[in-house]
């Protein structure tokens, strides 16, 4: 917190703790799928965690057998996150984002459940689709699509790794 608050200021320092500690998706779960499970609204969940957002997608239409289309500007990011990551070099995407959860559901529920989570202040979005396997795993960005393919490796970790480097060298000078 000392290095973030050192280089953005105490206001941004604040928020960037704020999204940090939102770790749970149970209030998220429960109020999705009070909206109905199954045929009746949402079929699957992932927390978001190693891998970020991208690992996740991968992860729900590999377990499924299925393809997705996902649409990068459609997914909800705080606004502190793209600063932070450039900071450290990290793609927000694909690095840990624990406390975010992925919710597939059925398209006619989508609606419904995105009223159900905005009257509890939890941001969300309908980010794609999953869809026929032959038509793969697809990220669409800009305008462009590419391949979705699993981080492997969440960039999180030698981030945080770092950054404890550098704050220890600092406190030897």
């Amino acid at each position: 917190p000392q290095l973030i608050e050192r280089e953005f200021g105490p206001d941004f320092s604040n928020r960037a703790q704020r999204v940090f500690y939102q770790m749970s998706v149970v209030e998220d779960a429960m109020t999705a799928v009070s909206v109905g499970v199954r045929e009746k609204g949402v079929v699957a969940m992932h927390d978001a965690t190693e891998c970020g957002i991208w690992g996740g997608l991968y992860e729900i239409a590999q377990a499924a057998n299925l393809g997705v289309r996902a649409h990068k500007e459609s997914i909800v990011v705080e606004d502190c996150v793209p600063e932070l990551c450039h900071y450290f070099d990290i793609d927000p995407y694909s690095s840990i984002s624990e406390g975010t959860l992925i919710i597939a559901c059925r398209e006619h529920k989508a609606a419904d459940i995105l009223k159900a989570l905005s009257s509890k202040d939890i941001k969300a979005s309908v980010v794609g689709e999953f869809t026929r396997p032959k038509l793969g795993m697809v990220l669409i960005s800009e305008g462009k699509e590419r391949k979705l393919e699993h981080p492997i490796v969440d960039p999180f970790w030698m981030a945080f790794y770092n950054a404890l480097e550098k704050q220890t060298e600092e406190a030897r000078n």
